[in-house]
């Protein structure tokens, strides 16, 4: 007789991303599903940010860009627009102060001129609260379009070679990326190494396009208010699987 054993499956080790880019999608449909309003969807959303910021935290990832509000969302009703642009601010009130004592770092991008007052000051008020900390840097993009964000990049490469600081031929990949908003990340954690959208959707509506050129991208169907740790280390267990050659073979 001759036995066999069992063959035992080989666990892949996580290869934790530095910088993990976010679509936040789904929220009204979550909503929707439960015969809610679609700001439940939002505020629900709000709640998911704090824990799986903290887990990121905890696996080791060292920034976290999250898609809040794009430059095309001022379409979508006034209500609604009016309470996604309020929820900065509860979330100062309600979440920031745990996010400070796991040593959570908060920074924004995106143009901030059309943000409400409010809005714009609950946002500074929790970057200056955490200016110090020196953990996972957790970086809003609010009013957020990555072409405005290339058109204003370019505008001011432009009058810098019009001032004589630099002439076109000097203009390279590193210039470009210190003209973008991204700017105010460290120089080796601007680009994301991984990006996830989830709700389904298959696309990255004018996220980071430039930074994220050479990510990896993860689609899931999961709506935002239900992705949890569980589901952020499914996701980085299908990126530790990736080969990432940066066009190399």
């Amino acid at each position: 007789m001759f036995s066999f054993k069992k063959k035992e499956k080989i666990e892949i080790p996580l290869q934790i991303p530095r910088h993990i880019g976010i679509i936040m999608d789904g929220n009204g449909r979550w909503a929707k599903k439960r015969m809610q309003p679609r700001i439940f969807g939002h505020k629900s959303g709000m709640e998911t940010l704090q824990n799986v910021t903290i887990a990121a935290k905890e696996l080791g990832v060292q920034v976290l860009t999250v898609y809040a509000f794009s430059t095309e969302n001022w379409s979508r009703p006034e209500k609604e627009v009016s309470f996604i642009m309020n929820l900065p601010v509860e979330f100062y009130d309600r979440y920031v102060p745990e996010l400070h004592r796991n040593n959570v770092k908060i920074q924004m991008i995106g143009d901030t001129e059309r943000l409400p007052k409010a809005t714009y000051e609950a946002l500074c008020k929790a970057e200056e609260l955490t200016q110090l900390n020196t953990g996972l840097i957790l970086n809003f993009a609010l009013n957020y379009g990555g072409r405005a964000e290339i058109i204003q990049a370019v505008k001011m490469i432009a009058q810098d070679v019009l001032d004589a600081k630099f002439s076109p031929g000097e203009i390279d990949e590193e210039m470009i990326a210190n003209y973008l908003q991204t700017s105010n990340l460290p120089r080796l954690l601007r680009d994301p190494d991984l990006v996830i959208r989830t709700s389904g959707e298959l696309r990255l509506s004018n996220f980071l396009p430039w930074q994220s050129a050479y990510s990896e991208l993860y689609f899931t169907d999961t709506l935002w208010p239900d992705f949890d740790e569980k589901a952020l280390k499914a996701a980085i267990k299908e990126y530790s699987k990736r080969n990432r050659r940066f066009g190399g073979v």
